[in-house]
């Protein structure tokens, strides 16, 4: 009995370490993404009223555990049972990535005062400001169920053929370190200029570490969430092409000559700007239709 018991702990301590094990790897492996998740969502979660930003923000927070939610058993299952379909899933996905990437190169070449506008919500009415804000929390979940997939799908395939309880341990363990570490830094990011009046505040307004340090963050801010949108458009189409770089080895084949990051950047374009045609056309025969 006593041996059996001591026995169990055994399992378990080596369950740990192999969890522990994996999940570094599985962590390293992601970090790219990780990196490209950060400065995508940093972007949709800007350009709100200031009060407005962390209740928008935890909404998106909490769109993203539901993602997690969602795809985690489905990605076990179809990894187990179904693993063909995972493929074709990821470069659906990257679809829609390289869509929006493309969508806002277009509009910042051919319609810059709308790429370019900056909302006055005084000027809008409060069902217009909801509105607005819906529709970006909306967009800014789709994206992150879009690279919420990448992220579990590439932490999935650093465990294939482990035992199914470390493929759950570490999966998840590294969804929820995206979700928390993201969406964290992401808080951080948008109220650094709160933070900024904070300390200028505290320092009566005199010169010294603490108002120096405060003006810089607040008059810092706006540079890095117009320089985070630049990279979170970048960051989606190189997500976007390195799925089908890494997926389709024509793809891989024709790009091959070129440095990586530029061979992506080029396939999410591409793939971006030929979805966009595509949704361009659709839209338009609606319109003669209705």
């Amino acid at each position: 009995m006593a041996s059996g018991f001591f026995a169990l702990f055994d399992d378990i301590a080596v369950l740990l370490d192999d969890v522990a094990a994996m999940s570094k790897i599985a962590t390293k492996k992601t970090a790219g993404i990780l990196g490209d998740d950060l400065a995508v969502n940093a972007e949709k979660a800007s350009g709100f009223v200031s009060s407005r930003e962390l209740p928008i923000l935890w909404k998106i927070t909490k769109g993203s555990f539901l993602n997690k939610l969602i795809i985690l058993p489905i990605a076990f299952l179809l990894s187990a049972f179904l693993p063909a379909t995972i493929i074709p899933i990821l470069l659906i996905g990257g679809i829609y990535l390289a869509y929006e990437g493309a969508e806002k190169i277009f509009e910042y070449f051919f319609h810059p005062k709308l790429a370019a506008e900056n909302r006055e919500f005084l000027e809008l009415s409060e069902s217009e400001i909801k509105a607005y804000e819906e529709e970006k929390i909306k967009s800014a979940i789709t994206v992150d169920f879009i690279l919420s997939v990448e992220i579990v799908i590439i932490a999935l395939s650093t465990v294939v053929g482990k035992e199914l309880s470390v493929q759950i341990a570490v999966v998840s363990f590294v969804a929820l370190v995206a979700t928390v570490g993201v969406y964290g830094i992401v808080a951080l990011i948008v109220r650094m200029d709160d933070l900024g009046l904070k300390m200028v505040a505290r320092s009566g307004n005199k010169n010294g570490f603490l108002k120096t340090v405060g003006t810089v963050l607040v008059n810092v801010l706006p540079y890095i969430i117009r320089g985070l949108a630049v990279v979170g458009t970048i960051a989606m189409l190189l997500v976007a092409g390195g799925i089908y770089v890494h997926n389709i080895h024509i793809i891989h084949d024709v790009v091959a000559f070129l440095p990586s990051i530029i061979g992506e950047f080029l396939i999410g374009l591409v793939v971006g700007f030929i979805a966009l045609a595509f949704v361009k056309i659709y839209l338009k025969l609606r319109g003669k239709k209705d």
